[in-house]
């Protein structure tokens, strides 16, 4: 067993490697670029070195100073994570010259399987499923029309060495392909320095469904049962699973025989995943194999028990597979919920800043449920543009799939992070989505739910009821904090009526009486009538707590707090984002008569919707654009995003250029009318 081994990642995946090493008695040396010098990974490892510049070309990306920092520290061996160079053959052929030892599959399996168009053709020789299409390098916009329209449309364009929806467009016509082509092969080539890409037939509501296999240098090699991952938005994964609610255990069966098929033909000897695509009539074909540790990996962990990175380990280090597979059992139901710096009302655009609050769920360590948190950030760390833009990933696990699902609902309701733009809201919303709880989702679940992206959710005639009841117990603790000021007067706001007031004007009015104490608080709906109208409210909520826990006429309830100037209190709940004003009834009356602040229009400029560097500009000073007509490329956390005009206009002025960084709500260029 090694004595000491280097991390080559960042971010969450470094410190969960860390723990496991750690858990084995191995020391870690850790590596940093200049936007991760004060980052967690670093702090956490016995060891760290400086690597380079932020850019993850000159830093994460650079294998001779990686193998440098290795000799130097008297690392034995590299685990490389995920990303960067985890899927890297020339990487993994580089250390085993050095005499280092490269925690994952052999160089061999790697260059096989990391290749898509070439594991395609392998997986297909070997008696595989695959999809339908032209497993060849595209040279050209005609070849890539000839093939398109032999498949037929929609097709789906890839990079082949991508992953993480990098390099990765659908196109439905020819005037899409040609896009498409353009984008990814750029996008491949900045994001894994390889430009080459195929085409394949576009598989309509699929699912996308995965087997975790191990596989050791002795021939053994085992699966770890499916992981379903069809929730993604920007072909990105959102939520994972296991065990799927969509494959029959006659599908499973049939899946990880050729997933174990395929990793004993390439002598597959590490963690790897086979990812397959399903259609609706559950018949399914290979989409490829991650040769490496997958992001969603801790789902598998927590219903197996098995730690995947510990024998990814001990597998490197020349040992046998410790466990068997007649020995293996799924155990409940396990999900996970991605965490990113976001802002999934705007297209899930990336947010970038400082961490200002952070604080994880609370969870009972002597529960049933368990709750698992893999990150990599902490109050006060700073979220890029360099990197993926991933907070977290919390997973929750439990004896079955509906109380998996409930038990992430209320973890997520009480997770509070300040300071950058999350998704937080929009994973809540998952969570209590009729589709998703009933297992009827597929590929294209967010496009589908959220057709305009995720904008609100709608809340019933009680749970406006509830917002309006918390809102006006915050209010009523912080009026009875400052009745208690010396010399004022007493009882104002005791026994008094209150108008809860919202965004799209809707009013709730409560009668407080306070004749217990503020831990235990009886209201009086005064829109409802009879019985329903009487609220009883026990809490020890706090000024100061970001999390307001109680019981609202004896049912628990959890919702995130931000206090806002004067009377306005910002409360999240199960998704939904509500800001209400907790006014008396003559306030009321006067604030109907205040004029609303109107937000300036910019219609006629192209603001940046996320920070980012400008990639390439498309249009010039004095020209004329059609609605539609492509702009700009704005390139963000490894992603490029096109912008286009939306009306017919002409360019007055540029204020950027190729290179030059934009912060959001950057003013990129203005426009004027065509006369």
């Amino acid at each position: 067993m090694f004595s000491k081994i280097l991390i080559a990642n960042r971010g969450e995946i470094a410190c969960r490697i860390i723990r496991t090493a750690k858990k084995m008695g191995i020391q870690t040396v850790a590596v940093y670029s200049d936007a991760d010098a004060q980052s967690m990974h670093v702090s956490m490892a016995d060891e760290a070195y400086y690597i380079g510049p932020s850019q993850a070309s000159e830093s994460y990306l650079a294998s001779e100073k990686i193998i440098a920092i290795a000799k130097q520290s008297g690392a034995e061996a590299i685990h490389p994570g995920y990303g960067f160079l985890s899927e890297n053959a020339q990487f993994c052929s580089a250390l085993q010259k050095e005499g280092i030892v490269f925690i994952g599959p052999n160089a061999e399996a790697i260059k096989i399987m990391g290749d898509k168009i070439e594991s395609k053709k392998y997986a297909s020789q070997v008696g595989v499923s695959t999809i339908p299409g032209f497993l060849g390098e595209i040279t050209d916009i005609k070849q890539a029309s000839h093939i398109a329209q032999e498949i037929g449309y929609p097709v789906m364009i890839k990079a082949s060495a991508g992953g993480g929806g990098k390099g990765m467009r659908i196109a439905h016509s020819e005037a899409e392909l040609e896009e498409g082509l353009t984008s990814a092969v750029s996008e491949a080539k900045s994001s894994f320095g390889d430009e080459r890409v195929f085409i394949e037939k576009y598989i309509q509501d699929p699912h996308h469904i995965e087997i975790q296999v191990l596989g050791d240098k002795h021939g053994n090699v085992i699966h770890l049962f499916e992981r379903e991952c069809s929730i993604q938005r920007r072909n990105q994964k959102v939520i994972e699973e296991t065990p799927s609610p969509f494959i029959d255990d006659k599908t499973r069966q049939e899946m990880v025989k050729q997933s174990i098929k395929l990793s004993q033909a390439v002598n597959y000897d590490s963690a790897g995943t086979v990812e397959f695509v399903v259609g609706a009539d559950k018949s399914f074909y290979f989409l490829e194999m991650n040769t490496r540790l997958q992001v969603e990996h801790p789902v598998t962990e927590l219903v197996t028990g098995i730690d995947i990175v510990e024998h990814m380990i001990s597998i490197a280090s020349g040992e046998p597979l410790s466990i068997k597979q007649e020995n293996l059992r799924l155990q409940g139901a396990a999900i996970e919920a991605r965490v990113y710096s976001e802002n999934p009302r705007n297209n899930f655009l990336p947010s970038i800043g400082r961490i200002k609050y952070y604080q994880q769920p609370y969870h009972e360590a002597n529960s049933d449920v368990t709750m698992r948190i893999d990150t990599g950030i902490k109050e006060g760390s700073e979220i890029s543009i360099y990197y993926d833009p991933m907070i977290a990933k919390l997973c929750v696990h439990a004896a079955d799939r509906e109380s998996a699902i409930s038990n992430m609902a209320e973890a997520l309701n009480t997770y509070c992070i300040k300071g950058v733009e999350h998704n937080l809201s929009f994973l809540s919303s998952i969570m209590r989505n009729k589709n998703f709880i009933e297992g009827n989702y597929t590929t294209h679940f967010v496009h589908k739910e959220y057709p305009n992206a995720f904008t609100e959710v709608t809340l019933s005639d009680q749970e406006y009821r509830m917002f309006a009841i918390v809102a006006t117990h915050i209010d009523y603790v912080y009026n009875s904090k400052r009745a208690k000021i010396s010399g004022r007067i007493s009882d104002v706001f005791f026994n008094s009526v209150r108008v809860c007031r919202f965004e799209d004007d809707r009013e709730i009015t409560l009668e407080v009486d306070n004749s217990v104490s503020p831990k235990f608080i009886n209201f009086t709906d005064m829109n409802a009538k009879g019985k329903d109208n009487s609220i009883v409210v026990e809490t020890h909520w706090k000024p100061g707590d970001w999390v307001w826990k109680g019981k609202i006429n004896g049912k628990w309830v959890n919702f995130l707090v931000s206090v806002k100037q004067g009377d306005c209190y910002a409360l999240s709940h199960m998704g939904a984002e509500k800001q209400i004003w907790v006014y008396t009834q003559n306030e009321a009356k006067c604030a109907q008569l205040m004029p609303r602040k109107v937000e300036k229009s910019h219609h006629m400029a192209l603001v940046c919707p996320m920070p980012g560097v400008v990639l390439n500009m498309l249009v010039k000073e004095g020209q004329e654009l059609q609605a539609g007509e492509q702009i700009c490329t704005i390139e963000a956390m490894k992603m490029e995003n096109i912008l286009r005009s939306v009306q017919k206009v002409k360019v007055k002025k540029i204020h950027y250029n190729v290179g030059d960084k934009l912060a959001h709500g950057s003013i990129i260029m203005d426009f004027e009318d065509i006369v």
